[in-house]
This record gives C-alpha cells, sequence and structure tokens, in this order.
C-alpha cells in the first residue's frame, strides 16, 4: 500500500468523529476525508464518524480553515490510511469551525 500525499484539498461537509476515548469532535472535511475516517473506524483507530452536512458553501471562514489544513498536514490520496490523523486546531482554528458550523446552521 502507497502513501502518497493528496494535492490541495477543497473541504465541504462537516463531520462528527468519535475517537477512542469516547470524547467527540466537530470536522469541516470532504468526501475523501470521510471515506478516510469510515477506514480508520473499521481498522480501529477512531470508533466513528458521521457526516453532519454535504456541500456546505465555501464561505470565507471555510477558506481560511481549508487552507490551515493544507498547510499544515499531510492528506494521503488513499482511502486505507496507515493511521488517522487527527486536524490539531489552534484556538483560532477552532473559532472558526464554530463559525462553520454555526453559519451552516448545526449547533
Amino acid at each position: 500500500m502507497g502513501s502518497a500525499i493528496a494535492g490541495y484539498q477543497t473541504l465541504n461537509i462537516l463531520e462528527e468523529v468519535t475517537r477512542l476515548d469516547g470524547t467527540v469532535y466537530r470536522e469541516v472535511g470532504n468526501l475523501l476525508h470521510n471515506g478516510q475516517a469510515e477506514y480508520a473506524a473499521e481498522a480501529g483507530m477512531i470508533t466513528s464518524v458521521r457526516i453532519l452536512k454535504l456541500n456546505i458553501p465555501q464561505s470565507n471562514n471555510v477558506k481560511k480553515y481549508e487552507q490551515y489544513v493544507n498547510d499544515h498536514f499531510k492528506i494521503y490520496k488513499q482511502v486505507a490510511v496507515p493511521e488517522y490523523i487527527e486536524w490539531e486546531k489552534t484556538p483560532e482554528m477552532v473559532t472558526l469551525i464554530d463559525a462553520i458550523f454555526n453559519e451552516n446552521h448545526i449547533s
């Protein structure tokens, strides 16, 4: 299995991810990320992932978070990832994600 890195990723879905310890976090992802998270759940790296909303608008907040993710994290091309990488968020990114969920009417 190769571990090639994907190109620039456009983010357009809202997800809820449950870690192995049972804690939950919200993420702005895309179908590649969701597929990787589904694979990670089946492989026991996380407990679960669920899509909360598809095809969210490309607001300024989404574009800022998208740039942060693309600049700071390696994103594998394949769905069968060798590891699940939770995108660590700065306080500014947590605020952006809260704004993205609010503007998409997901509380």
